[in-house]
């Protein structure tokens, strides 16, 4: 049995050969699944915003921008090469009407800033469940590459 891995919100945990990575409440935020398979070496990480606009910089973890560098930066550090990573995303839901709120649909913003950093950072997205107006819940097996995804009502989506 594969030993279960929390991720909480603004987090990431990583795990290398076996284990499986678990992250709740995804609504307009997004969980990024990163493995390099040659290592087999996997990462879940839950980011909450888009931009890193707060100043100190508190929780990397927090921030599309910066959570993925720095969870890249990790997995090169444990001998990971950027040009194996693969990334899968889940989330970016709406789940709430905001009536002329500045901030728009933050789910849309997450999932936009999301594609933008990978792209810079040179990393090939495989797979996405994003958007719509559904929480998920994120299993990801570091032994397998195999990503899964749950929410309520819906039959649960491998990826």
């Amino acid at each position: 049995m594969n030993e279960k891995i929390t991720v909480g919100i603004a987090d990431m945990k990583m795990a290398k050969g076996t284990g499986v990575l678990i992250t709740y409440a995804l609504g307009s935020c997004i969980g990024l699944c990163f493995e390099d398979p040659a290592l087999r070496l996997g990462a879940l990480l839950h980011v909450m915003l888009p931009m890193n606009l707060e100043a100190g910089r508190k929780n990397a973890f927090k921030y599309a921008d910066t959570g993925i560098r720095e969870t890249l930066r990790q997995m090169t550090a444990k001998g990971a090469l950027k040009t194996r990573i693969t990334v899968k995303i889940a989330g970016g839901a709406k789940m709430f009407e905001v009536n002329g709120g500045s901030l728009g649909n933050i789910g849309q913003r997450n999932i936009e800033s999301v594609h933008t950093i990978l792209r810079q950072e040179g990393i090939r997205l495989t797979a996405e469940d994003v958007g719509g107006t559904v929480a998920r819940t994120l299993l990801f097996d570091v032994a397998t590459g195999q990503g899964c995804i749950r929410s309520y009502g819906r039959q649960d989506v491998l990826f």
